[in-house]
């Protein structure tokens, strides 16, 4: 599968949708960005049920901001609009396998339990 472009007018409505979606913060500049792009490609064709996305740091700065991205390239991982992990610092290969078997692995139930229950505790 190809890694699609995110930007602010369509990043909310993709990593709300079901299942995995894993994003790139990277700017054509960084180094490290280009080194994990290959990587990052290879595993959206190794898992093409899970969307892979990016974001040109530096085209989408407000999005960058308002994700609080201060270093790239961040990786982020949301499943059905929960982010789950959240890291800067390009991944290899055999770690961005075991982040994605982790990912799936999560017990979404469980973990929707939890934020009901911190949302009930923030209620005055």
């Amino acid at each position: 599968m190809t890694t699609i472009e995110l930007g602010q007018e369509n990043f909310m409505a993709t990593v709300m949708e079901q299942g995995i979606t894993i994003v790139d913060f990277w700017a054509e500049w960084c180094g490290p960005c280009r080194m994990f792009a290959p990587i990052f490609e290879e595993a959206s064709n190794l898992h093409p049920d899970i969307r892979f996305a990016k974001v040109d740091t530096e085209a989408e700065q407000q999005l960058a901001g308002e994700a609080n991205i201060s270093s790239i390239p961040t990786l982020m991982a949301f499943r059905e609009g929960v982010l789950l992990f959240n890291q800067a610092g390009a991944l290899p290969a055999e770690a961005l396998e075991q982040l994605i078997a982790a990912i799936r692995a999560v017990d979404m139930d469980h973990v929707r339990a939890e934020i009901a229950k911190e949302n009930e505790k923030a209620k005055p």
